[in-house]
């Protein structure tokens, strides 16, 4: 990555490559190119996301509920996407519907039946 002309980035459809410059203290690479590479990954990653459609409204619509932690921030994102106030109603919608974008649009349909 900050190796540029490198073997695999004269074969490589983007290379991408950063030039940081020496390192403040010599050999420890993981200072600027490690924070470098963990930006321009993030940005990847966060486009691609953009681009999948699962963010929505600068927000996260479709994460895997793994923990505790991330369905409490799928649970205050859905409330606050679609003003609802009861935590437990929108944590239950969340489970059943498996991501924040399905309970949307599970939301969105009862709307529009009604």
């Amino acid at each position: 990555m900050s190796n540029p002309g490198s073997p695999i980035a004269t074969v490589a459809d983007y290379p991408v490559e950063v030039i940081t410059g020496p390192e403040f203290i010599t050999g420890s690479t993981r200072m600027k190119c490690g924070t470098a590479q963990k930006m321009i990954f993030d940005i990847i990653s966060t486009t691609t996301m953009i681009m999948m459609g699962r963010v929505r409204d600068n927000k996260m619509v479709h994460v895997m509920l793994i923990n505790d932690k991330i369905t409490d921030r799928a649970v205050r994102i859905l409330m606050e996407m679609d003003g609802l106030q009861d935590y437990e109603s929108a944590k239950s919608l969340l489970i059943e519907k498996g991501s924040v974008q399905a309970a949307l649009n599970a939301l969105s349909e009862r709307e529009s039946h009604s």
